[in-house]
């Protein structure tokens, strides 16, 4: 019998082939499968595309009467920054909210801030139209999965402390990407090979939505493009030590120092602006964040990205809804039922994220 693992395996394999061989390009084939699940008609549901400041949105409100404002929720799809669309779940419990899928630029072809600053225009644009929609301003939460987990951290960030818009009421961070500084934390070391995201595709992805090419990925992998004295001023935030001893038992092996080279720093050294990569937010930001609900996955690379963040905000203060897939990988919530996936794991991820929306 092929397990599940086997066959994400099997998948990755042929779109390895396929890019080899000159038929597609991998971001080609990509972006093809991962165009999103298409929506039916739904008569529950008002379903409307349209532009909050010249960026693609679509606008999903109930027609049920309802008997005040309703929850609102700006998701930001995953994808790498690369792939994804519209299409979005929309599992039951978000079906009393107005939900708001943010259709952001992708790289390579739009670089860094791009996605971030088309996410924090859509957000900026729903808060000051709160009322059209009929949504209540103390109930409006961002949410994204993977890159749109960093998306909607850094949209978090920029408006935290704002006076001239409604406070987010919470921030909701599915297996969120949060740093470029060190890919070989315990998790990149121990899911170094498992699907859907492997290490090397993972700071491949970081480099195309920052530079719009993958040019010095061995140098980032080997953790070369920061200088020793960045390296420690964020230590305090992104280390090992800062991750709990239960998940180094696999596979984890101390590294050593590796040469820093300047070159590479001067084409990466937007890694370091929290805009691109959260976790190094200064704390006088982060302690006035909203409250935080974060989903990790133990066969994950950005598992520990998630488990850093988590730490940075009880630090500051921040209530955090930490929610842990001891047998999920990466994607697994956006594979739940979907082209005959099935897993488990990626309901009980979901009903959490619910859950935890119905508590708001």
């Amino acid at each position: 019998m092929v397990t599940d693992s086997q066959l994400l395996i099997c998948c990755a394999n042929k779109i390895q082939i396929l890019e080899k061989t000159g038929l597609c390009s991998q971001i080609t084939f990509g972006r093809y499968v991962r165009q999103g699940r298409k929506l039916g008609l739904d008569p529950k549901l008002f379903i409307q595309d349209l532009q909050f400041n010249e960026v693609p949105v679509r606008v999903y409100q109930p027609k049920a009467t309802s008997d005040g404002p309703r929850r609102g929720i700006l998701f930001f799809h995953g994808g790498g920054w690369v792939f994804g669309s519209l299409g979005k779940i929309l599992p039951e419990g978000t079906s009393d909210s107005v939900v708001v899928s943010v259709q952001y630029r992708l790289a390579p072809e739009h670089k860094y801030p791009a996605a971030y600053e088309d996410c924090l225009n859509a957000t900026q644009h729903f808060l000051q139209h709160l009322e059209h929609y009929g949504v209540d301003p103390a109930r409006v939460i961002v949410c994204g999965d993977s890159a749109g987990g960093n998306l909607a951290a850094a949209v978090s960030q920029t408006l935290a402390g704002r006076s001239d818009f409604p406070k987010l009421r919470a921030q909701i961070l599915i297996y969120p990407g949060l740093q470029a500084l060190d890919f070989n934390l315990p998790s990149y070391q121990q899911n170094r090979g498992v699907p859907l995201l492997f290490r090397e595709r993972a700071a491949f992805f970081a480099l195309l939505y920052l530079n719009g090419d993958a040019l010095h990925m061995q140098e980032v992998l080997e953790g070369s493009h920061i200088p020793p004295d960045l390296r420690l001023k964020y230590r305090k935030w992104v280390s090992p030590d800062n991750i709990p001893e239960e998940f180094k038992v696999r596979g984890v092996k101390p590294l050593g120092p590796t040469d820093f080279i300047a070159e590479v720093y001067e084409t990466v050294k937007r890694f370091c602006e929290p805009n691109l990569c959260p976790l190094l937010a200064e704390d006088s930001v982060v302690h006035q964040l909203p409250e935080s609900f974060i989903l990790t996955c133990e066969y994950d690379v950005l598992r520990d990205d998630g488990l850093l963040y988590k730490k940075r905000l009880e630090d500051n203060g921040v209530r955090v809804t930490w929610y842990h897939l001891e047998d999920g990988f990466h994607g697994i919530i956006s594979l739940y039922d979907y082209c005959g996936f099935s897993f488990p794991s990626g309901k009980r991820g979901l009903d959490s994220v619910v859950n935890f929306l119905k508590s708001l």
